[in-house]
């Protein structure tokens, strides 16, 4: 049997090298990627039995990600590797399909040890959730969805937006038309009461999907 097969995906290209680096000795790194339709696309050409992705990703955020694979690979295990130390978070994350949730400032020890869980068919939860001040983790889904009410397909576009993209860079990233793109946006806009784009990109920041541009 060959070692197991492990994809990378994070949006910090320093942290794909570190952690390729970290894991090639003990796996059979097969790929990495910067954002999150780059990982559909890649999940789908090189069939890794593991996905180690990132939450806070361009183009398509890891929550959305995560729901994607689940649809389309379901038996990809799917940990979610995060700087994010947040029970709530991590119960969404393993409601939408993740089997682990690690911490990156945790030791590699947790890294490897979440990775032999998964493929085990277990649940691995980072133990400073899991033993954190709300009390044990529940690995039960919750549901604390923050965008409920809108499509997976719905939020993918809200994000493209949010981040600046036309509709018709949106169209391009997606694989649709710029008309299509068009018909999300308005309906979101109509679903939610907003008159303006000002309006979604800002209902975006506070769902998460994107992260607000400081002031210079």
């Amino acid at each position: 049997m060959g070692r197991p097969r492990i994809l990378i995906a994070d949006d910090h290209a320093m942290v794909l090298d570190a952690f390729r680096k970290l894991l090639e000795p003990s796996y059979d790194v097969v790929g990495t990627v910067t954002d999150g339709q780059a990982l559909l696309r890649a999940a789908e050409a090189l069939a890794p039995d593991v996905v180690l992705v990132d939450l806070a990703m361009p183009h398509l955020n890891g929550l959305d990600a995560l729901e994607r694979l689940r649809q389309n690979r379901p038996r990809i295990r799917l940990i979610v590797f995060t700087m994010q130390e947040d029970a709530d978070t991590a119960r969404e994350a393993i409601r939408r399909g993740a089997a682990g949730y690690v911490i990156k400032s945790s030791g590699s020890s947790e890294l490897f040890a979440a990775i032999d869980q998964v493929l085990q068919g277990k649940v691995y939860v980072s133990e400073v959730i899991a033993r954190g001040p709300s009390g044990v983790f529940a690995t039960q889904a919750v549901r604390n969805n923050k965008t409920a009410g809108l499509t997976i397909r719905q939020r993918e576009v809200l994000q493209l937006l949010a981040e600046g993209k036309s509709m018709k860079a949106a169209a391009a990233i997606l694989d649709v038309t710029p008309r299509t793109i068009a018909f999300h946006k308005y309906s979101m806009m109509e679903q939610l009461g907003f008159k303006t784009t000002a309006e979604l990109v800002q209902h975006a920041v506070k769902l998460g999907l994107v992260t607000p541009i400081p002031d210079p």
